[in-house]
């Protein structure tokens, strides 16, 4: 049995594996770099141990480091977390080499999830309808413009090794696939030092639903119910809820058959999550399979009442899944806002620095997941992700103000965020109708009117008209050339890490 737990991560989810863990009396070992030796994962583990700069490739991602720790610590388990080594079969191989209890799928499952093209494959095998295009992988741009115009524009073009939105471009005509195709093999090469590309007809006005699953080593398998993430920026999510406006029960139990398939078919144990998108039609493709813990995954714990860390350590232990399919019930409703240090105005780019005050929203129905705390940085080095905001309601609506509320209250000194964004949202028309789908922001003009409702603030708040003209000009102008000062500095300091 797992009694003490490696996590090889940092910011929330760390702390999220942590509070699991000391519910259930697991001791932790925390993993730092120089830029995190005050953050709140590093003081709330049993003991932390440091591996190196603040770089992730010098810390975070580097394998061998991390394995003298375990090693070291005599930690028997280790939790990856999302992002870095989550899924990186590799190193799930090196930790069960030396015996290590990695929690989340085998080096091999993992391996086979993460090639798109064999994954693909499979799931044609298994039955599981997937987006048409090229059968295998495109030997070059004159490969991928012949099966573009047999499929028809617009197409994908997509990294094998992409993930997370990243290594995809949309193109709709020959000489933008020729461009994209020199793109998208120039960001595979630098993200994994090789390139392999797929094309896939672009399916319009799709939803983004994405299923939790669960399958342990006895062979058993289950899904947790859809998550609907369509409300998206350049292909990454921004706010996701469950269930889906547009699922019924007929639906959730067909895809949700095809999703335990799906898990069967790649050799799948612990917890998964398969990606789909849903067309006008009403047809689901399945896209990918993401083998780790999932950002979202909280939304997925309110509505069925699981604690989702524990299930993964219970079947790490080689302990059956507690529940049957149809034990499994849907209760209300739930939201998660992933709070962002972010300027929605300029292309969402990163806004790091101190954070000298923050204020966590709490309440019934309210759960926050966060690394912050009045005193807090947020560094250049990693995700723009500094928290994750869900609220759980018995209605849709009781889930929505909850939220409202919430990002009222949630209060963030230093940085930009994505918060306005997300009362915009939340407070449209066409969100409270359910018409949601993946180009959602650009489709009904959300930026747009977040400026709109920005400016009706101000005057809500009676601030003089000449001091909001300036905010919308000269100062908007002033901010626009100290941002993009302060994106090169750190795009200079990438370059040279």
């Amino acid at each position: 049995m797992i009694e003490k737990v490696l996590v090889a991560n940092r910011g929330e989810i760390a702390l999220r594996v942590m509070k699991t863990c000391k519910a259930l009396g697991i001791k932790t070992v925390a993993v730092y770099s120089d830029e995190d030796r005050n953050s709140l994962h590093v003081k709330n583990a049993t003991e932390a141990f440091h591996i190196g700069e603040a770089a992730p490739a010098k810390s975070y991602l580097n394998q061998e480091k991390i394995l003298d720790v375990i090693l070291s610590s005599g930690a028997d388990a280790i939790h990856p977390g999302y992002g870095f080594l989550s899924e990186n079969s590799d190193f799930a191989e090196l930790c069960e080499k030396n015996k290590i209890n990695f929690i989340g799928p085998s080096g091999k499952s993992m391996d086979l999830c993460g090639d798109k093209m064999r994954c693909k494959a499979a799931m044609l095998e298994a039955k599981v309808p997937t987006v048409p295009g090229s059968p295998g992988l495109v030997k070059d741009e004159n490969d991928a413009e012949k099966i573009a115009n047999d499929i028809g524009y617009p197409v994908m073009l997509k990294s094998v090794y992409g993930g997370g939105g990243r290594g995809i471009r949309i193109v709709t005509n020959d000489k933008e696939l020729r461009e994209g195709f020199e793109s998208v093999t120039g960001e595979s090469i630098a993200a994994v030092g090789k390139s392999a590309i797929l094309v896939e007809k672009f399916l319009e006005k799709t939803r983004h639903i994405e299923y939790q699953f669960a399958r342990d080593t006895h062979g058993n398998a289950v899904h947790i119910f859809e998550r609907e993430c369509s409300i998206q920026r350049r292909n990454q999510k921004l706010i996701e809820q469950t269930p889906s406006p547009i699922m019924d029960e007929e639906t959730r139990a067909r895809v949700g058959e095809l999703v335990v398939n799906a898990a069967h078919a790649v050799g799948y144990t612990n917890l998964g999550t398969a990606e789909f998108l849903r067309a006008d039609n009403g047809e689901f493709y399945f896209i990918e399979i993401n083998a780790r813990l999932q950002v979202e995954h909280p939304i997925t714990e309110f509505v069925s009442g699981l604690d989702l860390v524990k299930l993964q350590l219970d079947i790490a232990n080689g302990e059956p899944i507690p529940f049957k399919q149809s034990e499994l019930k849907m209760n209300g409703y739930a939201i998660e806002c992933r709070i962002n240090a972010e300027d929605t105005f300029l292309d969402f780019a990163p806004s790091t620095g101190p954070v000298p005050i923050v204020t966590i929203p709490s309440g019934p129905g309210v759960r926050c997941d966060t690394y912050l705390y009045s005193g807090a940085t947020v560094s250049p080095f990693y995700d723009s992700l500094m928290a994750k905001l869900i609220t759980w309601g018995q209605t849709f609506d009781e889930s929505r103000l909850r939220m409202l509320n919430a990002l009222d209250d949630f209060y963030i000194q230093g940085v930009e965020t994505s918060i306005p964004l997300y009362k915009t949202i939340l407070n449209s028309e066409e969100y409270k109708n359910g018409q949601l789908s993946t180009d959602f922001l650009k489709r009904f003009e959300m930026i747009e009117r977040l400026e709109k409702d920005l400016v009706q603030d101000r005057k809500d708040k009676q601030i003089p008209a000449i001091a909001s003209a300036l905010m919308h000009s000269e100062f908007y102008k002033s901010k626009i050339q100290s941002q993009n000062s302060a994106n090169q500095n750190w795009k200079n300091k990438m370059d040279g890490v």
